[in-house]
Parts: structure tokens; sequence; C-alpha cells
């Protein structure tokens, strides 16, 4: 099961008592908070499979938008907004994925990472 950091339990925004704030329907119309929590590097995956990483647009952290992670058939499975470092972290099942990032713009990009327990997966995307 993947269990996306800072997520767990919060509404969406099509969900009753979930809402889209200002800043968030205004961030170039993706619904992206701006500036969401810093993710922190961890040091140790210890049991789980962590994929984590930072999106960037010209060396400058890309802090309004999501990350998505995909399964092998590229079926959505789990999706966080970029930390305001840019900061994206999945707790993954082992094996392949897909990671989508969105940001206003239309800006997109989408890389191929491997999970395995015990293991770090660091991915820097540069859109």
């Amino acid at each position: 099961m993947i269990e996306p950091e800072g997520l767990k339990g919060a509404p969406e925004a099509s969900e009753p008592g979930g809402t889209m704030s200002t800043e968030q329907a205004s961030a170039g119309g993706c619904g992206a908070p701006a500036g969401g929590t810093p993710v922190s590097a961890a040091k140790d995956a210890g049991t789980q499979a962590v994929v984590q990483g930072r999106v960037t647009r010209n060396g400058s952290a890309v802090a309004t938008g999501y990350a998505r992670l995909l399964n092998a058939g590229g079926e959505f499975v789990a999706e966080v907004p970029l930390g305001e470092d840019g900061g994206f972290r999945f707790f993954a099942a082992p094996g392949s994925w897909r990671l989508r990032v969105l940001a206003p713009g239309n800006v997109r990009a989408e890389r191929t990472v491997s999970a395995d327990i015990g293991k770090i997966t660091e991915l820097e995307v540069a859109v």
C-alpha cells in the first residue's frame, strides 16, 4: 500500500470538508497548494521502500504542483503536493513505478523509478 507523506486522512477538495483555498485556486489553476511542507531527507528506509526527491526549474525549487505515483500499468496510485523545497516522498511497495510531476504553466515531467525494501530511491526532476 502507498502512503504519501502528510496526506493521511486529509479530505480531497471535492469531498465534504475539503476546500480549495484562494492560493490553491490561483496557483496557475492547478489547485496545488503553494509552498507545502518541506520534505526533509530520510536517512534510513528501515523496512520501507521509499521514493523521494525534489523538483526544480532553472535550479530553483518548484513549490507549487504535485508528484504522482503510477503503477506499472499507468494507473494512478498516490499523489502529494510538492513541498516548499520542491520535495516529495512516497512509501511504495517494491517494484517499478512511474513518477509524474505536474506544475502550473502546463509543466509535466515523468520518470521511471524502482522501489526496493530498505532503500531510499532519490530523484532530482528538472522541469
